[in-house]
C-alpha cells in the first residue's frame, strides 16, 4: 500500500482537505460565538458513527441505503424540534411553581438518563480512540489502551476545570475542523471517482433478515445521528436563541453531509466484506478511490472520537449544572463526570454497556418529548395547542417504541 504512486485525485484530495482546514482556522470563524455553539451539536452528531453508518446501511438497506438515511435524519430533525421547542418555551418553566404538573418530574428523569449515558459514552468514544490508535502499534495490549484512554480523559477534566467551556471549546473547534476538512475531501474525492467511472448506483444485497429485524435495526441507527441535545445544556455560555438556531443549522448541515456521503459512497459498497462491519470497513474501501483516502480517515477516526467525547462532556456538565440550579458549575462537574468515565474503563467492559447508553439516549427523546406536550398544553389554545400535543405525543410514542425494540448500531 505504501508504495502505491500518487495520482492526481489523491493531490485533489489532500488539497481540499488543506483548504477547508485553512478556511475553518481563519480567526474570524474559529473565534466566532454562532460557529462555536454550533460545533458543540456537530461534534457529536457526526461523532464515531460517521464512518460505519455508510457499511451498516448497506447491510440493513441494501441499494436503499441512502433512502433510509435520508428518513434518519428526518426523524432525527423531528425530535431536534421537540429539543428546540423546550429550549424556547420549557427550560424556564422546569424549575418554576408555574409549570405544568409533572414536567419536573420527566425533566428529572430525562436528566438522569442523559446524564448516565453521556458518563458510558464519553468513555467508549475514547476507549474506542485508544483501541484504534494502538492497533497500529506493538502496543496493543487492553492494559496499554485502558492507560492511554485513562490519560486522554485524565487531559479533558484537566482543560475542562481549568480553561472551563471555552477552554473545551477550543479544543473542539480544532478537532471538528479537521475531521470536516477530511470529510469534504472524502466526498470530493467520491464524486470525482463516481463521474470519472461513470457509477452512481450499486446492486447491494441486504443481510437475509426479515423485515421487522429491519425496522428495529434502522431505528437502532437514529443513534447514530444523536448528539443535537448538548445545545440544550450549553447555557452557561449562549443565549436560549443562540441555542436554538445553532442546533438547526448543526441538524441541517450534518443530515446534508450523511444523506450526500451514504449517495456517493454507495458504489463502492460492493467490496464491503461478508459480516458485521467495523469502523474500519470504510477505511479500506475507500483505498479504491484514492490512495491518500484512508490515511486521512484513520485522522478523521481519531478527531470523531475525541470532538464526540468532548461534545458529550460538555453537555454533561451543563445538564449538572442545570440539576443542581448551579450550585455545581459546570467547570466543577467535569473532572466528576470524567472520572466517573475513567471508572468505567476500568470496571466494566465499555464496548458492551455502550447499549445501555443508547436506550438511555432514545429514553431521554422520549421525556422530552412528554415535556414538550405538556408545556404546550399551557402556552397554546385552540387549534394550534391540538396540533402541538398530537405530534409531540406521536414523537413520544415512536420514541417509546425505539427504546423497547431498535437494535443499537454502535
Amino acid at each position: 500500500m505504501f508504495g502505491k504512486p500518487m495520482k492526481p485525485l489523491d493531490y485533489i484530495t489532500i488539497a481540499v482537505a488543506i483548504i477547508f482546514v485553512a478556511a475553518f482556522m481563519v480567526p474570524k470563524i474559529r473565534e466566532n460565538a454562532y460557529w462555536r455553539a454550533t460545533v458543540t451539536p456537530l461534534a457529536s452528531i457526526i461523532g464515531s458513527g460517521f464512518l460505519v453508518v455508510a457499511p451498516l446501511l448497506g447491510s440493513v438497506a441494501g441499494s436503499y441505503a441512502v433512502f433510509a438515511m435520508a428518513g434518519i435524519v428526518v426523524l432525527a430533525y423531528a425530535i431536534g424540534g421537540v429539543i428546540r421547542f423546550n429550549i424556547l418555551q420549557a427550560e424556564t418553566l422546569e424549575k418554576k411553581p408555574s409549570a405544568p404538573r409533572g414536567v419536573r418530574t420527566i425533566a428529572r428523569f430525562s436528566n438522569m438518563a442523559l446524564t448516565i449515558a453521556y458518563v458510558i459514552s464519553v468513555a467508549f468514544y475514547i476507549r474506542l480512540l485508544s483501541s484504534f490508535v494502538l492497533s497500529m502499534t506493538p502496543f496493543k495490549v487492553a492494559i496499554y489502551e485502558d492507560w492511554l484512554a485513562t490519560s486522554i480523559l485524565a487531559l479533558i477534566a484537566l482543560i475542562g476545570w481549568w480553561r472551563g467551556l471555552k477552554g473545551l471549546e477550543a479544543v473542539e473547534t480544532i478537532s471538528v475542523s479537521i475531521k470536516l476538512s477530511i470529510i469534504a475531501a472524502l466526498i470530493v474525492a467520491l464524486f470525482i471517482h463516481n463521474a470519472s467511472t461513470g457509477t452512481w448506483t450499486a446492486n447491494l444485497i441486504a443481510d437475509d433478515v426479515d423485515m421487522w429485524t429491519r425496522i428495529r435495526m434502522l431505528a437502532g441507527m437514529l443513534l447514530v445521528v444523536q448528539g443535537f441535545e448538548t445545545s440544550r445544556y450549553i447555557g452557561d455560555g449562549y443565549d436560549a436563541q443562540t441555542r436554538h438556531d445553532t442546533m438547526r443549522l448543526a441538524q441541517i448541515s450534518s443530515a446534508m453531509i450523511y444523506v450526500v456521503f451514504v449517495a456517493l459512497v454507495v458504489p463502492i459498497l460492493v467490496y464491503l466484506p461478508q459480516g458485521k462491519p467495523d469502523e474500519t470497513a470504510i477505511i479500506s474501501l475507500t483505498g479504491h478511490v484514492a490512495w491518500v483516502l484512508p490515511f486521512l480517515l484513520i485522522l478523521a477516526a481519531f478527531m470523531s472520537q475525541l470532538s464526540a467525547a468532548i461534545a458529550d462532556t460538555v453537555g454533561a456538565g451543563g445538564l449538572v449544572s442545570e440539576e443542581t440550579n448551579m450550585k455545581v458549575s459546570s467547570r466543577t462537574s467535569y473532572p466528576i463526570l470524567i472520572a466517573a468515565s475513567i471508572a468505567l474503563i476500568w470496571l466494566f467492559d465499555i464496548f458492551q454497556v455502550i447499549s445501555i447508553a443508547s436506550r438511555a439516549f432514545a429514553f431521554y427523546y422520549m421525556m422530552q418529548a412528554g415535556i414538550a406536550f405538556l408545556v404546550a398544553g399551557q402556552k397554546f389554545n385552540g387549534k394550534q395547542k391540538w396540533r402541538h400535543q398530537l405530534w409531540y405525543g406521536f414523537l413520544a410514542i415512536v420514541l417509546a417504541l425505539i427504546v423497547l425494540f431498535a437494535l443499537p448500531a454502535e
